[in-house]
């Protein structure tokens, strides 16, 4: 399992110095500080990137997980990225449109040369790919395996639904097999699935809908565009008071189990499989992982 908490990661447009403030008195587990699509004008993108500078140095952001979102290989933008920000502060970066293996590959080698010009050791930053095209979704294992610095990635549904020349309908229809896709491709490479964006923020009751679908399908976090989905999101992508008691239990009764030489335990009628055993480590060490944050 990871050792990065990934529940939330909120996108901050960097060069918004209110947002910025306001992004590190949040709760979110990951921050995105953007330096691509909603930083603009043109211009802007300078002032983002040392506004991020500035406050990673300053210490503003002490104690969470940074993650800028930088522009893609084909904007003219991502080496000045890259050059500047791959600072201490910063943990990885969020890589945009990868539609293959081969793009994350190559980020991977821009910042292989970049550690070792700058002295840090090979594999300080990590990465999340956005799969945000169709493409990027047929290709989602190939992403996964493309470098080992990648942890989590990330569905990107706006520009995936533009990609597809589809529509993003209310009831999310149009979005769950890519999404069932990306969660299925993630785990099969034991790398952590992120679900979409919810467009509408203010909608909490359609937020609560749509964590109730991703947490069956497997993805243990989400993108996050304002503070106020936090608390909802947290709470889906973290265990239950119950959850955390049975795997407690569990793991007792299997410990037990194997001292008395019966092989196998039983609780409230139902066999403790490897699976179940191998689950409940997970929310267990989850629990400690929030634990250690909070």
């Amino acid at each position: 399992m990871n050792d990065v908490l990934l529940r939330s990661l909120m996108f901050v447009p960097s060069h918004n110095k209110k947002l910025m403030i306001s992004a590190s008195k949040s709760n979110a587990d990951v921050l995105l500080l953007d330096v691509e699509d909603s930083v603009q004008p043109f211009a802007n993108k300078q002032v983002a990137r040392d506004t991020i500078i500035k406050y990673v140095k300053s210490k503003t952001f002490a104690g969470k997980k940074i993650f800028p979102r930088v522009n893609d290989r084909e904007s003219g933008e991502l080496l000045k990225d890259i050059l500047q920000l791959t600072i201490d502060g910063i943990d990885g970066f969020m890589y945009p449109k990868a539609k293959r293996g081969e793009d994350v590959y190559f980020f991977d080698k821009l910042l292989e040369t970049i550690e070792y010009e700058k002295g840090l050791s090979i594999g300080t930053f990590k990465i999340i790919p956005l799969i945000e095209t169709a493409s990027a979704v047929m290709n989602v294992q190939e992403i996964c395996l493309a470098s080992p610095r990648v942890i989590a990635i990330a569905y990107g549904s706006e520009d995936f639904i533009t990609d597809l020349e589809g529509v993003h309908d209310l009831e999310h229809q149009s979005l769950f097999t890519p999404r069932a896709m990306i969660a299925m491709g993630a785990r099969a490479t034991g790398v952590i699935p992120i679900d979409t964006v919810h467009v509408r923020v203010h909608d909490l009751e359609d937020l609560e809908k749509n964590l109730k679908v991703s947490k069956n399908l497997g993805f243990e976090g989400m993108l996050v565009l304002n503070p106020k989905e936090i608390p909802l999101v947290h709470q889906y992508y973290s265990p239950t008071e119950q959850e955390i008691k049975d795997a407690d239990a569990m793991l007792i009764m299997a410990e037990q189990a194997k001292i008395a030489g019966e092989g196998v335990a039983i609780i409230n009628g139902k066999f403790i499989g490897p699976p179940m055993i191998k689950a409940a480590k997970k929310i267990l060490l989850k629990q400690k992982m929030i634990d250690k944050k909070e």
